[in-house]
């Protein structure tokens, strides 16, 4: 019997794969990297090497590998943390996204590449590679780092504009390419990620939780990947790519309780396929196009590297960063990761991209990615070269502007801005709830009253069901936070206020009443004057309803209950970052999270003894210790392996202190295997050192690291051992220990 091709190829790519990682985890670079090369090596076009039978396979991996890594992705970011970081990171990342899309399709026109080629090129250069970034920190020691913060929170975004920004190029790709089309484009996207986030964050939590006592590890993954399938499946029908209604999938997974343990499951299955998606990126470099474009290639480099150092620089600086830490997040960005990769995929399976331009993007990202130490090492020599060219008046404005941002502890939030706010995010949210119920009810409702009833009874009967349908939806866009405690502060602070405040409530009111007039006219037209008043008085006795009320706000509460269930479980077991940590971050200290090795040599250690303060000049505020938080910890609280410290300090102390915690370790037992413990059966005979001894003054346990576990006395069991009882002659004694011990024991005392 043949073996399958698919078979044969995963067994030729995950031993290539193995053994190429290996090499590079042992030269200490990026396993990604690993990846690609071990996917050239067993590529066709790797002629000294066994290559891959069936690439088509490989390519549908691949495909499956993309959902993994974007699941994945969406499991661990969050809209509540993007709403909580401010504005800076935004500010910094649409700044450097723009910048350097514009870089990427200026190199491609400067080389007279195709139009799509040269757009596609600008978003493969616009996403920064997380995964590299945060392990160049981990191995620099950086991660601690109020800088390095700052720029895992700008790659964040810079990973939902990735994802938007695909949605974007797969719209052009298909033909939209002016203005209006593309505005429809975000337009849609928008909808459908309000609709799925609404609708997934009340449905799926409650799904979660009625079967939880059913749900084994084994049965959360299968429905963890079951929702993650079908919403990619979703997202196709919807007109977007699968990756797309993956991530989207991982974002609402990633606000329930199961969160972090779906994570974890999920881990080992998105390594393999993404494993397998970075061999295919590998098996599609071709060396003589490498050679060709050897110039383009160079090209790029340089364009990320001088474009993140100038403009990603600058658009931290802008967001409010000191120039010093501006530059020292601009040059950790200089390089693209897998994001590139992706974007490459998708152009060519749109047919839009030439096929030269995935190896060349292979061959920047390997460049880029073996410079990003360098860059970030040289981040501190080009700001002592910048500050020292730069004019003294430039440099006291910059340290002015630094200065007056960092100063402003607690801007007062504008009122007016805050209550229009919260009225246009109600208004969206209901509009795109309230517009996909009228197509659902337009669509599936219809057909059934349409076989049922009359013509003039149908009409009606559709009309009645989805105004039904929309009820408490249309309440909450009239009523939902109309007089709030904003509303209260405006009215009574200036009369002038009060005017303005009441055309803003009409406006609501006529907002719902046109859309009730909409769905009216869509089954019936009625004259002007009826429809509107006809749709005016549904809207009053939709308003007033007491029955609605109480139904609306219990969906409320379901909504934010499933909506903060993951942040409150953080908050009861510990985890939840400290309120007072934003202001921190306006000074010179902040506070960060470090974990204590399971090899420290703190381990067992009272805090009175290592004394951190003294040591390193930090504060120790908080240890998180399995579901306990223990906050201001004394001299005696004792150190144990895991625990998570919640520690305050400046950038110099905390990294001080991490990297004792990650070097005073206790060295690793290269011999380990040797440590098995036996068990060992002895009878002592004449002249036995034993005979004559009592257990404790034995040496046993003290001197040779055994232990006695019983004494055979003939009888069915083993006599537990007495201490005081002295061996005797023909004691048929057992022992356990390790064999190098024992065999010293047995040479001396028996």
């Amino acid at each position: 019997m043949k073996i399958p091709d698919l078979i044969v190829d995963l067994a030729l790519i995950l031993v290539t794969a193995g053994i190429v990682t290996l090499v590079f985890k042992k030269l200490k670079q990026p396993l990604v990297l690993g990846y690609i090369v071990a996917g050239f090596l067993v590529s066709p076009h790797m002629p000294y090497t066994l290559s891959v039978v069936d690439s088509g396979n490989i390519e549908l991996w691949a495909n499956i590998g993309v959902v993994f890594l974007l699941f994945a992705l969406g499991l661990d970011f969050s809209f509540k943390k993007i709403s909580k970081m401010g504005v800076a990171p935004i500010i910094a990342a649409v700044t450097i996204v723009f910048c350097m899309i514009l870089i990427g399709v200026g190199v491609g026109n400067i080389f007279g590449w195709q139009r799509m080629d040269c757009v596609f090129l600008g978003g493969m250069l616009a996403m920064s590679s997380t995964t590299i970034i945060y392990k160049a920190f981990d191995d620099m020691g950086l991660r601690q780092q109020k800088f390095a913060s700052m720029v895992m929170s700008v790659l964040i975004l810079e990973d939902i504009l990735a994802i938007v920004l695909m949605v974007i190029l797969s719209a052009m790709a298909q033909g939209a390419v002016s203005g209006s089309d593309l505005f429809h484009s975000i337009l849609q996207i928008g909808f459908y990620v309000v609709l799925w986030f609404v609708v997934g964050i009340f449905l799926i939590p409650l799904f979660l939780r009625a079967t939880r006592k059913l749900m084994t590890s084994e049965t959360l993954l299968v429905v963890a990947l079951a929702f993650c399938f079908l919403m990619a499946v979703v997202a196709h029908k919807a007109g977007f790519s699968y990756a797309f209604g993956a991530f989207i999938m991982g974002s609402i997974l990633s606000e329930t309780i199961e969160a972090d343990k779906i994570e974890k499951l999920v881990a080992p299955v998105k390594d393999l396929f993404g494993a397998i998606f970075f061999v295919s990126v590998g098996m599609m470099v071709e060396p003589n196009i490498l050679v060709e474009y050897a110039l383009p290639i160079l090209a790029i480099v340089l364009a990320i590297i001088i474009g993140h150092a100038l403009f990603s620089s600058t658009a931290y600086f802008i967001s409010g960063q000191q120039l010093k830490d501006a530059v020292r997040c601009g040059f950790s960005m200089s390089q693209i990761g897998e994001f590139a990769f992706i974007i490459a995929t998708l152009g060519l399976s749109l047919g839009v991209i030439s096929k030269f331009l995935y190896p060349v993007v292979v061959a920047v990202s390997v460049i880029t990615t073996f410079l990003t130490p360098y860059m970030i090492k040289a981040a501190p020599w080009a700001y002592s070269r910048l500050e020292k060219h730069l004019p003294e008046n430039i440099l006291n404005a910059i340290k002015k502007l630094s200065t007056n941002s960092k100063d402003t502890d607690e801007p007062k939030e504008h009122l007016w801005k805050t209550y229009i706010m919260q009225a246009v995010k109600n208004l969206a949210i209901f509009t795109v709830i309230c517009v996909a119920i009228y197509i659902f009810c337009y669509y599936f409702v219809t057909p059934i009253l349409d076989a049922i009833l009359p013509g003039t009874w149908a009409d009606w009967a559709k009309i009645f069901i989805t105004l039904l349908c929309l009820s408490i939806f249309l309440r909450g866009i009239i009523m939902k936070k109309i007089r709030n405690d904003c509303y209260h502060q405006l009215y009574n602070q200036r009369k002038i206020n009060r005017p303005i405040l009441f055309l803003i409530i009409a406006t609501r009111f006529l907002y719902a009443i046109h859309i009730v007039a909409f769905v009216i006219y869509t089954w019936k037209h009625l004259n002007y004057w009826w429809l509107f008043t006809l749709s005016t008085v549904i809207i009053f006795i939709i308003a007033s309803s007491q029955k609605l009320r109480q139904n609306g706000k219990g969906l409320e509460r379901i909504f934010m209950r499933n909506l903060n269930a993951r942040e409150s479980m953080a908050v009861v077991k510990g985890s939840v970052e400290p309120a007072y940590s934003q202001r921190l971050q306006s000074k010179n200290i902040h506070i960060t999270d470090i974990v204590i090795p399971d090899d420290s040599r703190c381990c067992g250690q009272p805090l009175k003894t290592l004394d951190f303060g003294a040591r390193f000049g930090v504060s120790l505020s908080s240890i998180l210790r399995g579901s306990q938080r223990i906050n201001i910890p004394t001299g005696d609280t004792i150190l144990f392996p895991g625990d998570k410290i919640q520690v305050i300090g400046s950038d110099e102390q905390l990294m001080t202190l991490n990297k004792h915690l990650m070097t005073d370790i206790f060295p690793e037992d290269l011999e380990i295997e040797k440590r098995e413990m036996v068990l060992r059966q002895y009878q002592l005979t004449e002249g036995a050192a034993l005979i004559g001894k009592k257990l404790s003054d034995s040496g046993i346990r003290e001197r040779y690291n055994g232990m006695l576990i019983g004494i055979d006395e003939g009888g069915e069991n083993l006599t537990t051992p007495d201490p005081k009882r002295k061996f005797r002659l023909d004691d048929i004694i057992w022992i356990v220990g390790e064999e190098k011990s024992l065999r010293s024991l047995q040479e001396e005392l028996l």
